[in-house]
């Protein structure tokens, strides 16, 4: 049981993955969250292989198999958590939320931060020093399979303030079933 900075209690789980397209915010709200509750953070962008921040950066999509050692390191560093902890990943297809699962080696919760085209661009033309150009914006929404109500996840509106998506979060993990 975790106590939030506000004294409320709420289990986390062991390994939590917030997922969405790129620009959903799952950096901010991942670092939000752990800060409210003392899990840790890890951003899945640092475990990208050097060749798809290359790639990404000159705007060309990644492809599965640019995606599989990421997903696999995404996964492995989900396996050895000790404490709750959130890794920040896009997931944006059911099959790598499986292979993330699969990696990790027991249950996984994803956190959908969810947000329409409109809000995540305006979001990402305002952000500096990103190596994900708002040209991929399309391919990313292309690619996402929201998550299934068998997948063990919920899924966040993000237009709201920071603070708000954080509480959202809190709520919808008191109330999911757990695994």
């Amino acid at each position: 049981m975790t106590t939030t900075d506000e004294g409320q209690a709420v289990e986390l789980p062991l390994r939590m993955v917030l997922m969405g397209v790129a620009g959903s915010g799952k950096s901010s709200v991942g670092e939000a969250l752990a800060r409210r509750t003392g899990a840790l953070y890890s951003d899945g962008d640092d475990l990208h292989p050097r060749e798809n921040i290359e790639k990404m950066s000159r705007g060309e999509a990644l492809t599965d198999a640019d995606r599989w050692p990421w997903l696999t390191r995404v996964g492995e560093r989900l396996a050895g958590a000790t404490k709750p902890l959130i890794v920040g990943c896009s997931a944006l297809k059911r099959i790598y939320r499986d292979h993330i699962r699969q990696e990790a080696g027991g249950p996984v919760v994803f956190v959908h931060l969810s947000g329409s085209r409109a809000v995540i661009a305006a979001r990402m033309g305002t952000r500096t020093g990103h190596f994900m150009p708002t040209t991929l914006l399309d391919s990313q929404f292309a690619a996402l399979e929201p998550p299934g109500p068998d997948e063990n996840a919920v899924t966040i509106d993000i237009d709201q303030p920071l603070d708000a998506v954080v509480d959202a979060i809190l709520a919808a993990l008191r109330d999911l079933p757990r695994a």
